[in-house]
């Protein structure tokens, strides 16, 4: 299990600082090469400058009245859900726009394989 880890690129795990304007603000945004890259395809999908994809992440959190004190982090979660998105199925890896999806119904598909899982993962 561990070489199917260990043994990918190692550039996947390096990280790069990247400077990103917020609102007038510059500020800077640290994250592993693996995570910018899935950003950039999140990106893709609906068309947007990587920047501008990730603007638009910060402010709908603040309209959400997410804390985000912690927005890099908040950015891996969403590489990740991503991610988890697509090896379950409720999305497909291609261009489609992230935007026209029917969001609502595939939070609460995502929220019951969940349960399931941590269901089964407790268990053991």
């Amino acid at each position: 299990m561990c070489q199917l880890f260990i043994g990918a690129d190692e550039s996947l795990w390096e990280s790069q600082t990247r400077s990103i304007r917020i609102d007038g603000v510059v500020t800077s945004v640290r994250l592993e090469l693996f995570y910018w890259n899935t950003l950039a395809e999140i990106a893709h999908r609906d068309a947007l400058p990587l920047n501008k994809m990730i603007t638009s992440l910060y402010f709908e959190s603040l309209e959400s009245n997410h804390d985000i004190s912690n927005f890099t982090s908040f950015l891996r979660v969403c590489c990740s859900r991503y991610l988890s998105l697509i090896a379950d199925g409720a999305l497909l890896r291609n261009d489609e726009s992230l935007q026209a999806l029917d969001a609502t119904t595939i939070l609460e598909a995502e929220s019951h394989r969940r349960q399931e899982r941590l269901a089964r993962y407790r268990s053991e």
